[in-house]
């Protein structure tokens, strides 16, 4: 479990992060949206135990990131990829890999196995023996998350993983991502992607400087949206408009061209109620379809109404 309590970094006078609490339970992949500047790196960078707290604490199962003693230990259970990672260039990618892995502890044997499975599984292996320095910007980033992963951490980390990526390398690493996750890997993930965030992530939390909010994205755009319908008629009238109005649950409804526009207590046991009410006053039905608000909407409602 990632947990942190009132987290919070000060530097030189600025505030970076303040009274910052979440937690992330195990095998749960989380994602961290919010502008540049937020706090998302920082935070992470306080959890990984790069940089000291200025107030409050992280926890990383269980052991308390202000304590030094328990830093090698969390180290070696987590897994870093920082958004501007430094690669070894004169280096292949397979003594890349090989050097980390010694780093870490891991035994000759399953380095082989680790470090083959690896870069197969993002694409790579045919490159193996190359010189990361001539490597494309988005072949580093793979072995760069290569490289965080090989000694297999339990809770993983994760800034803009896919941001130097094309659309096909993206995809694969968003599909090894999955991968991870089935595994019962604990994932935290800075992202400006928000399909990205929305495909992977189970919760989001969106920062500016503060929590602004946490939830899955359905339960972000409940709270901050409601739940609404639409109906979409073939000719629409103000008699129909207030026949909807009328109804128990609504809370609100308008015209929107030839449409209804509701928003709703329970839009899956009112719905049908909604439907009967028209037909009966003589309305000719296309369809009716629950409003979705994506993360798009509910970032933007969040980083417009926050300080």
């Amino acid at each position: 479990m990632i947990e942190t309590q009132h987290l919070g970094r000060v530097f030189d006078g600025t505030i970076a992060v303040e009274d910052v609490s979440f937690s992330i339970k195990d095998g749960e992949a989380f994602a961290f949206l919010g502008p540049n500047g937020a706090g998302k790196t920082t935070t992470v960078r306080m959890l990984c135990c790069l940089i000291g707290v200025t107030s409050g604490t992280g926890f990383i199962d269980g052991l308390d990131i202000r304590e030094k003693a328990n830093h090698i230990r969390i180290r070696s259970m987590i897994g870093f990829l920082p958004e501007n990672p430094g690669m070894y260039e004169s280096l292949s990618a397979h003594r890349n890999l090989d050097f980390y892995a010694r780093l870490y502890g891991v035994p000759e044997r399953e380095r082989e196995v680790r470090i083959s499975a690896m870069l197969k599984r993002l694409g790579i292996f045919e490159r193996r023996n190359d010189a990361v320095g001539k490597f494309s910007k988005g072949m580093k980033q793979k072995i760069a998350i290569a490289r965080a992963l090989i000694h297999e951490p339990s809770y993983i980390f994760l800034d803009e993983p896919t941001a130097a990526l094309d659309p096909e390398a993206a995809i694969t690493v968003r599909n090894f991502l999955m991968e991870l996750k089935k595994e019962g890997r604990t994932i935290f993930l800075n992202t400006h992607n928000l399909d990205e965030a929305q495909r992977v992530c189970d919760r989001i939390g969106v920062l500016k400087t503060r929590l602004l909010a946490t939830g899955t994205p359905d339960e972000l755009a409940s709270r901050y949206f409601g739940r609404s319908s639409i109906v979409r008629l073939k000719e629409a009238n103000q008699d129909y408009l207030t026949a909807v109005r009328q109804l128990p649950g609504v809370l609100d409804a308008n015209l929107d061209g030839k449409s209804i526009v509701f928003s709703l207590v329970d839009p899956a046991e009112q719905n049908p109620a909604i439907v009967s009410a028209l037909v009966s006053r003589g309305a000719q039905i296309e369809c009716v379809q629950e409003v979705k608000h994506g993360l798009e909407d509910i970032y933007l409602k969040l980083m417009g109404g926050s300080r």
